[in-house]
């Protein structure tokens, strides 16, 4: 951590700079003694990373940002709230802080916070924003998580941790393909804990995740704006993993909202949509997606399922605690009808259709619309186009 960065002359380019173009700073003379011009890149980018991501962070004065792989990894603002409220007790420890963005909001639920990080830099870094933020119930440690709770006595309400992948490949993969493996340490967590966090990223397959893990109560599947963030696994020491609760949290600005079930839930039979001109097209969020209870999303709302595989759904109401997008639906038209069809405007949408989207639009000449949509999909009966206008965003 070089604190000269911290001189107010620095911090005033840093903000006088968040547009520049900070590869040309990078390679140009120095500007500051004691700071060469990477390091004063890295803060600009990685501050104005933030602006969107940790706008706590972005408006606090001084604070020092790390690497900017540490901000592209650590938890968003509405995750990290999120999972706070699962946090029990008054006592947490958090076994790979990183940047510190989920401990500081564990801090505001929790009396004393214990955060753990192994890279010296980091930790430094942590501690110092900790501090500025005024978070001053987080006791930051230079240290291996999990060697800190094999070797000291103390007991803690709550474990929170993050493994990192060992393989960051955009493929499936297993709890114990992580580090720390959390399958290992399964025991030792539960017996320094009554309750154990674990966030996972949102590629890894739920059933396979159960297989590896003992005592899970929770499963929450945590999407920002239809993007699949994170799955947060919670364990409890006096559970089994016969009643584990499936909560999907679509976190947007409009507003969060939840779809809940219970895994041993029984999923209904399909109830079938006979579509229609001036009904509503509503199709889900990723994170309900994710949870793959595709019966029980129609059952929940009162929807009907337009095909099996398609996973949109159909109302002749506005349902508007449905997570996810509505469309009103203002013509069904046959895919060979599109040929007649001059000046094509929306968005293009395909779900269950053997064709791409961007296909489309170039095969059918259709130019972009606002609130406009196209939704190649199909229906009990076929393929269809609807022509609809998105009355309800993610």
């Amino acid at each position: 951590m070089n604190k000269y960065i911290l001189d107010e002359a620095v911090q005033h380019f840093i903000n006088d700079h968040l547009n520049k173009d900070v590869n040309k700073i990078a390679l140009s003379k120095p500007v500051f003694e004691h700071i060469n011009n990477r390091e004063l890149a890295n803060q600009i980018t990685a501050k104005k990373k933030s602006s969107h991501k940790l706008p706590t962070w972005f408006n606090t004065g001084y604070i020092y940002y790390p690497a900017l792989l540490s901000i592209e990894q650590c938890s968003s603002e509405p995750t990290a709230i999120y999972k706070s409220g699962l946090a029990k007790g008054s006592s947490l420890i958090d076994l790979t802080a990183g940047f510190g963005v989920d401990s500081f909001f564990f801090s505001k639920k929790m009396d004393k916070v214990t955060s753990c990080e192994i890279n010296a830099d980091l930790a430094e870094i942590n501690a110092y924003n900790a501090k500025l933020l005024q978070a001053n119930n987080i006791n930051v440690l230079n240290t291996d998580g999990i060697a800190y709770l094999e070797h000291y006595e103390q007991v803690f309400d709550t474990i929170y941790i993050d493994p990192a992948r060992r393989n960051q490949s955009n493929k499936v993969f297993m709890l114990k393909d992580c580090s720390p493996d959390v399958v290992q340490h399964n025991t030792l967590l539960l017996a320094k804990a009554n309750r154990v966090i674990i966030k996972t990223a949102p590629l890894l397959d739920i059933n396979a995740g159960l297989n590896e893990l003992k005592n899970v109560s929770e499963i929450h599947i945590l999407s920002v704006k239809n993007e699949c963030k994170e799955l947060l696994w919670v364990l409890d020491k006096d559970i089994d993993n016969e009643s584990v609760k499936i909560t999907c949290a679509t976190l947007n600005d409009q507003g969060n909202k939840y779809f809940s079930f219970n895994l041993n839930e029984q999923q209904p039979a399909i109830e079938y949509a006979d579509i229609h001109v001036n009904g509503f097209l509503y199709e889900p969020d990723v994170a309900l997606l994710k949870s793959g209870a595709f019966n029980l999303i129609g059952s929940k709302y009162g929807l009907g399922k337009l095909h099996i595989q398609s996973h949109l759904y159909f109302s002749e109401e506005v349902k508007s605690n449905f997570a996810g997008r509505i469309f009103k639906i203002e013509r069904i038209l046959k895919v060979n009808e599109l040929k007649k069809e001059k000046d094509l405007q929306g968005n293009v949408i395909a779900r269950n259709f053997p064709e791409k989207a961007e296909n489309l639009v170039k095969k059918y000449k259709i130019k972009p619309h606002q609130t406009q949509f196209l939704i190649f999909t199909q229906d009990k009966e076929g393929y269809k186009v609807i022509d609809a206008k998105i009355i309800q965003h993610y």
